[in-house]
């Protein structure tokens, strides 16, 4: 472990001046991937701001019905919540989906979202990884590459985001407030994180000092009947080979809205923007179901060992719109 200052601030004001004047500083909360990172030599911060008193730890309704997530919310609260489990069925299930029991009680929301991923090469300070030391290059390409991504990679990088939580939030449209030495600003979910191109060691578009204090999820009726799946090597403790979060809404028998997000396949939760384009306004039965599925994958961009990644999504996309359909009967 290499030395570093440890500080706490007074607010969130406080917080963002204090990182911004350090180049090398960030932000701790429940560091269940930071402190890990810190242990690996892949991060190196000479300074460390405690931030887990400073940004709410509540859930709240807003006026218009929706729901406001405070940055310092555990992921076990957030899944466990009354208003999160009846109306967004999707965050609670993918939460409880993620890591452990252990885990989900000290990860928190911002935190969450801004964790790295678990590509082997960037982990690993012995490996060429351009995220972890731009312009080494990437180990993967030629290497293991079975988690990796199949949409939006470059040559720089294969590698794919790991939260769930940040999955079914892109499927709900959720909205980030962020904090930075320029003001407040909102960031739509699907708009944070961005695909490697050749600057894969900028996970998101946040500047540094920029600080997440809180997430909105709209008011949506459709959210109700919503779904995460999750495919993964084990069955807890795993993160996914694929995911889908799925919210459907049928009327008569017809798609009237449809929301469909992809996890492990992609630098950022993955927006089946596509798919979704040929849902809406047609029949909600299995060949219209996987019709969209091929659309939205044939985008999808193999290596060979991770060709398997396109059926797996095919068969998860069409069971969870087949299961939401049956609900709504």
């Amino acid at each position: 472990m290499r030395p570093f200052r440890f500080e706490s601030a007074a607010d969130v004001e406080g917080a963002v001046a204090t990182v911004a004047e350090h180049p090398a500083g960030a932000y701790l909360a429940g560091g269940t991937n930071l402190v890990d990172l810190m242990k690996l030599e892949v991060t190196e911060p000479d300074l460390l701001v405690d931030v887990r008193t400073l940004t709410s730890d509540r859930v709240e309704e807003l006026p218009d019905g929706g729901l406001r997530i405070g940055a310092a919310v555990t992921n076990s609260a957030l899944a466990g919540h009354p208003l999160v489990r009846e109306r967004y069925p999707v965050l609670s299930q993918a939460l409880l989906a993620g890591a452990s029991g252990q885990l989900r009680n000290l990860a928190t929301t911002g935190g969450n979202l801004l964790q790295r991923t678990r590509c082997v090469y960037f982990q690993d300070v012995t490996t060429p990884c351009n995220k972890r030391e731009p312009g080494s290059g990437c180990a993967a390409l030629e290497g293991f590459h079975r988690e990796h991504a199949i949409f939006g990679a470059s040559r720089s990088c294969i590698a794919t985001h790991p939260s769930d939580m940040a999955v079914a939030l892109a499927a709900l449209d959720a909205v980030v407030h962020v904090r930075g030495p320029g003001g407040q600003r909102r960031i739509p979910l699907a708009e944070l994180h961005r695909l490697p191109g050749d600057v894969p060691q900028d996970d998101t578009v946040l500047e540094h000092g920029e600080l997440i204090t809180a997430v909105d999820l709209p008011p949506a009726d459709w959210a109700v009947r919503s779904r995460y799946r999750k495919a993964r090597d084990r069955a807890s403790f795993a993160f996914a080979l694929v995911s889908v979060a799925a919210a459907l809404d049928v009327q008569d028998g017809v798609v009237r809205d449809v929301r469909l997000a992809l996890g492990g396949v992609a630098h950022k939760p993955w927006r089946a923007s596509l798919a979704e384009d040929r849902l809406r306004g047609a029949a909600a039965d299995a060949e219209n179901f996987r019709a969209a599925a091929d659309a939205e994958l044939a985008e999808a961009r193999t290596l060979p060992e991770n060709e398997f990644k396109v059926p797996l999504a095919r068969n998860m996309i069409l069971g969870a719109l087949l299961e939401l359909a049956g609900d709504q009967r």
